[in-house]
């Protein structure tokens, strides 16, 4: 029942080229950073990420992106990370866009063995109708575009088949988390976390403190050790290391000057 690895590096070790991986965090928020990192430096490359978006400030996934390594995308967002974008529109990478719940359901549904499922999300547009650009041919025009799915009507109402997804791995970042892979995630870091790790034949997480079976309380638990095959503590200095991506500072009014 112990699953706690010695490191970082011992936990990614049979990682291979091509392994696809559901990973946690948004934006820079709950990020498992420093499995990122070990990742990097195993050198596997071609990897299959999914991910709400792939990094931020070239941390996180932007790691892995920014040095070839990954081949396809499956997520919602490529916002301002710019080696994304040029990376995608060059046809140097296969992106699969879907809206941000669809991709949280899609995780969940994997993990709970259930293998496709219908929403409304995307119904009459080309998420449903197929020809969105997965990956384009670096001279403006769409190399591979997406293939129409089913749709359903249920009591008047039209509904996309989505199927559910499984990885070969999942990284995941956590609060706490004891020695039987039980975990709690902080506020915002919650995000895609729970939902990541689930959808991982093998899942991985970094946790900022490690504690005891039993010293969390069954009621805190926000994703059962079941689902969690390795656990990696992160040192003090590890844990500390969160980044800002956008930071506000109100100027205070100038005091009036004495007449």
């Amino acid at each position: 029942m112990d699953k706690v690895v010695a490191t970082a590096a011992r936990a990614v070790s049979d990682a291979t080229d091509g392994a696809t991986f559901a990973v946690g965090g948004f934006g820079l928020s709950g990020v498992p950073n420093v499995l990122i990192q070990a990742l990097y430096e195993r050198g596997v490359a071609e990897l299959g990420v999914v991910s709400n978006n792939c990094g931020a400030m070239d941390s996180g996934l932007a790691v892995l992106l920014s040095a070839g390594r990954i081949a396809r995308v499956t997520g919602s967002y490529i916002g301002a990370n710019k080696e994304f974008a040029r990376q995608y529109l060059a046809g140097e990478l296969e992106v699969e866009l879907i809206p941000q719940g669809t991709l949280a359901e899609r995780l969940r549904a994997g993990g709970a063995g259930i293998p496709a499922f219908y929403t409304p999300a995307g119904v009459g547009t080309q998420v449903a109708d197929g020809g969105l650009p997965w990956r384009y041919d670096g001279q403006g025009g769409v190399a591979l575009a997406s293939p129409p799915k089913e749709v359903r009507e249920f009591d008047g109402t039209e509904y996309v088949l989505e199927r559910g997804i499984r990885t070969d791995f999942a990284l995941v970042r956590a609060a706490r988390g004891d020695r039987h892979g039980n975990l709690v995630f902080n506020k915002s870091s919650r995000n895609f976390n729970p939902l990541a790790a689930m959808a991982g034949r093998i899942t991985i997480a970094e946790v900022e403190e490690l504690v005891e079976p039993g010293e969390i309380d069954p009621d805190h638990v926000h994703l059962p050790g079941i689902f969690v095959q390795r656990v990696v503590a992160l040192t003090p200095q590890q844990a500390a290391d969160k980044g800002i991506e956008q930071r506000t500072v109100t100027v205070p009014a100038q005091a009036e000057e004495p007449r």
